[in-house]
């Protein structure tokens, strides 16, 4: 049964998640912390934040680790897969009819109707992280951690692996 509920947790935000990485990380976090319970919400966004530094996918990087963590190599293939499956089926069965409606007035609406909403989504996902930064490490920590990154990456434009990673070595020494 886990690996079903693994291929459903990363099948149905590829699914529903239009846009990719962004779009799905939060659908993801749904089901890994609030559906099956895998991991708290700190857990998931220390795994985000370490998948970010890391190139490639980030949807991939999440299936590829969450489903090592609940059942080993063959779980993680299986969250792989789910992962890619919504994309590798719309592209084989659908081409021509994307092709067709491409500069459609109705598709170009609809995306631009759904960029506001996945904006809201990662609005949500950020204060629920800075609410499990407080809960973790406390106000001050989470404030020197965000000012810092900021400036990183607003003002002295630091690569964000960079910045990811200080604040892993930040949140090791001093809260470790």
């Amino acid at each position: 049964m886990i690996y079903w509920h693994i291929f459903l947790a990363f099948f149905i935000p590829g699914i529903v998640g239009y846009g990719g990485g962004p779009a799905t990380i939060p659908l993801i976090e749904n089901e890994v912390v609030d559906r099956y319970g895998w991991m708290s919400t700190a857990d998931y966004s220390q795994l985000l934040a370490l998948a970010n530094a890391l190139p490639g996918p980030i949807a991939t990087k999440l299936a590829g680790v969450i489903g090592f963590q609940q059942a080993g190599v063959l779980g993680a293939a299986i969250g792989l897969f789910a992962t890619v499956a919504p994309s590798l089926i719309l592209m084989i069965g659908l081409l021509s009819l994307l092709a067709k409606f491409k500069d459609s007035p109705r598709v170009k609406r609809m995306t631009a109707y759904i960029r506001p909403t996945i904006a809201v989504l990662l609005a949500g996902m950020a204060i629920s992280f800075f609410h499990a930064s407080y809960e973790s490490a406390g106000w001050l920590h989470t404030i020197i951690l965000v000012a810092a990154s900021y400036l990183l990456l607003e003002r002295w434009k630091v690569h964000p692996a960079f910045v990811i990673s200080g604040a892993l070595v930040y949140g090791a020494v001093l809260l470790g």
